[in-house]
């Protein structure tokens, strides 16, 4: 007689904190390892102003996961000025870091889901499927919602390149208040092809067009995803970047299903170019298309989350 194992519910989410100072800033960092759905840590840096709030929060992030606490602490001190500026206007700021992705895991799988434990049966909490970054990145906006510092879960979430694509995969599974895709990488999200048969000048994919990125990308799975979002995204792209017709593809399938986004795109030699950086002589000079791409997306987040 077969006997029907219970199905575990996760836990919820929490944090072990180690506040250390960061440079060039009077503001400290309080660096969490805040643990997953899959029930390991993954780590990440919050600031926040001084007093006791309530304040909202924006996530920011940047490319793939990996390289741990090390890393969080070398983006924290590298956007410490920029992070300040953010503080300054009322926002509680955490960096995120998130598990190395499993390549291309993306597009074969499904939502993980939790599942009986039907050979220990000591109540594990067990995962239908591999657990990947996105779902790390909702893990953490579960968490900051719950802080008791960030007020009325108002959080936002704001990424560069791999961070811009893993905030819309994270959207298609949850809702937050909103989002900022900062050169969304999307390429699976949207299923463009990036195999050998993509247009290519040596090695680099070259989807600047995006008519071009639109014919070599799968729209009924990529609007199977993008019917699931109900977050405000803005998408800012780069004007000369090779895979500008991607960033702009997801705005353009998002705005044909009715969903709220918003696109904007400016001219500039740099990758990741609004996550404006703080000199090692302790300099912030932000360029003009900088400094515009800055102001645009905390505008952007002022109208949302305040």
């Amino acid at each position: 007689m077969s006997t029907q194992h219970p199905v575990a519910a996760e836990l919820p989410p929490h944090g072990y904190i180690i506040t250390k100072p960061v440079p060039g800033s009077d503001i400290p960092a309080d660096y969490t390892f805040v643990l997953t759905r899959d029930e390991i840590y993954v780590p990440i840096a919050v600031r926040k102003p001084k007093g006791d709030g309530p304040w909202p929060a924006i996530i920011m992030g940047r490319g793939n996961g990996r390289g741990g606490l090390p890393l969080v602490e070398q983006k924290v001190a590298l956007y410490s000025t920029l992070q300040d500026k953010m503080i300054a206007r009322g926002y509680v700021v955490v960096y995120v870091n998130y598990r190395n992705e499993i390549p291309y895991h993306y597009e074969t799988r499904q939502a993980a889901r939790n599942v009986a434990d039907d050979i220990a049966n000591e109540g594990r909490t067990l995962k239908s499927t591999a657990i990947v970054d996105h779902d790390d990145l909702q893990t953490v906006i579960k968490y900051v919602r719950a802080l008791p510092f960030v007020k009325d879960s108002k959080v936002g979430c704001v990424g560069v390149s791999h961070g811009g694509e893993t905030i819309l995969k994270a959207a298609a599974e949850m809702d937050f208040t909103c989002g900022v895709a900062i050169e969304g990488a999307s390429h699976e999200f949207l299923t463009v092809d990036t195999g050998p048969n993509a247009p290519r000048i040596g090695s680099e994919v070259q989807y600047n067009d995006v008519n071009v990125a639109r014919k070599n990308a799968n729209k009924a799975r990529a609007m199977e995803r993008i019917r699931r979002i109900h977050t405000p995204i803005l998408h800012i792209g780069r004007d000369p970047d090779h895979l500008q017709g991607i960033f702009k593809l997801a705005h353009e399938w998002m705005v044909e299903t009715g969903k709220d986004s918003t696109w904007a795109s400016f001219d500039h030699p740099a990758h990741g170019y609004p996550f404006i950086e703080r000199g090692k002589d302790g300099s912030f000079h932000p360029n003009p298309a900088q400094q515009a791409a800055f102001d645009l997306f905390m505008n952007y987040f002022d109208q949302r989350l305040k």
